[in-house]
């Protein structure tokens, strides 16, 4: 008897599994070259999805937000204050450089209205849901 290794795919939520996967993806790529990386919450309500990341230290004017092929992208940098250049340190624990976070979003979202603000070191994207089609009758036409 062979034992095959354990897969999310053939459980009953493989497919909810998938999704949210997909949705939280990340380049590895991306991510090796961010030096540090902004914690993020991720909430979904009916009409849309809300990330909101903590970019203390950061004005929100200076991050750079895009969508590109259903992928958004969160870039910026928290540069290193003169003062904590100078001197030893005894414990340095607060990152600094550059950060990239990308999250790749489900085909329901609406592109177009995506809207970002930040304030008190905390950036909020909100990513509205497209609205479903309302089902409808269609009449058939019987004369020709």
């Amino acid at each position: 008897m062979t034992l095959g290794r354990y897969s999310w795919i053939n459980t009953p939520l493989g497919d909810v599994r998938q999704v949210f996967d997909r949705f939280l993806a990340a380049d590895d790529a991306a991510a090796q070259a961010s030096q540090w990386s902004p914690r993020v919450d991720i909430r979904e309500d009916d009409q849309r999805f809300l990330i909101v990341a903590d970019i203390p230290g950061i004005d929100p004017a200076q991050i750079e937000i895009s969508m590109d092929k259903g992928v958004l992208t969160i870039k910026g940098e928290r540069a290193v204050v003169a003062d904590e250049q100078a001197g030893r340190f005894t414990r340095k624990e607060r990152a600094h450089g550059p950060f990239l976070r990308r999250f790749a979003l489900p085909d329901s979202v609406d592109a177009e209205g995506i809207s970002a603000s930040g304030k008190h070191g905390v950036l909020e994207v909100a990513i509205p849901k497209r609205a479903e089609s309302a089902p409808r009758r269609i009449t058939i036409n019987t004369t020709h």
